[in-house]
């Protein structure tokens, strides 16, 4: 048969990762998804060659996978004049034989050029389609020479579920919250505030990022608070940039985007 209830008793031992990724594929998506959870993998140089991955939870091709204490992985020595950049990868494998698998963390070597380093290539493989093996990539690492840089993360970690109904958040210049409602792909705002401070330029950019779960698709997207003629303007990265000065009053936000 092809249809199958996955979750449902059958009085064997019938549910495969093969059943969980496909499923998790058609809720959450066919990429892969880090989520906020635990430090979400946060990454740091504990020596010149070693870099340490944080706790986090995430998902590679619809396999869940986690990290429940710091993993440490090594970087290969740099070279003097050279550049490289190399990828820290989530590392699914399968047994052709026992069909056992497993993730583990793993470097991809980037090439080493005398002038711009590039990102090595992530190997393709899909696991539906019946890979033995697949890359999920975490941070790329600069070598300049023999300097190791600052790690890069290649991921935004999302949001948990719950955040993408509804979520109070707090714009600056108030300590007033409005109201983030997404429905679908679609995010609304609304709310009453009351500003406490004024801005001191346009468009510089506030410490008050939006939550992951509902940052917009476009570049920017615009909270107008129409009662003191002020505007916000909200990045994909979350950041808003202020847009007109909002001086101390009272005001009623209003905004609508289309979210990632």
């Amino acid at each position: 048969m092809t249809i199958e209830l996955v979750d449902g008793k059958a009085g064997v031992a019938h549910i495969s990762s093969e059943d969980k990724a496909i499923i998790h594929q058609a809720k959450f998506s066919k990429s892969d998804v880090v989520y906020d959870w635990g430090d979400a993998f946060k990454c740091s140089m504990s020596s010149s060659n070693r870099a340490t991955v944080g706790t986090g939870c995430a998902s590679i091709q619809g396999l869940d996978w986690h990290i429940t204490a710091a993993e440490s992985v090594t970087i290969s020595n740099g070279s003097q004049g050279i550049q490289r950049n190399d990828i820290i990868c989530a590392h699914y494998h399968r047994d052709s034989k026992t069909g056992n698998e497993n993730v583990s963390l793993t470097v991809l070597k980037g090439s080493p050029n005398a002038t711009a380093a590039a990102d090595p290539t992530i190997p393709a493989g899909k696991i539906l389609s019946g890979a033995v093996d697949a890359y999920m990539p975490l941070w790329r690492i600069p070598l300049n020479g023999i300097t190791v840089g600052t790690p890069v993360r290649l991921f935004t970690p999302k949001g948990a579920l719950w955040d993408s109904v509804t979520q109070q958040w707090k714009p600056p210049y108030t300590n007033d919250n409005l109201t983030l409602c997404r429905v679908g792909r679609i995010v609304t705002v609304n709310g009453n505030v009351k500003f406490t401070g004024s801005g001191q330029q346009n468009y510089s950019t506030a410490n008050e990022t939006i939550p992951e779960a509902f940052r917009p698709l476009a570049d920017m997207s615009i909270i107008a608070f129409p009662s003191c003629g002020f505007s916000l303007l909200v990045e994909r990265d979350g950041k808003v940039q202020m847009l007109g000065d909002p001086k101390s009053a009272y005001s009623t936000a209003h905004g609508c985007w289309m979210a990632k």
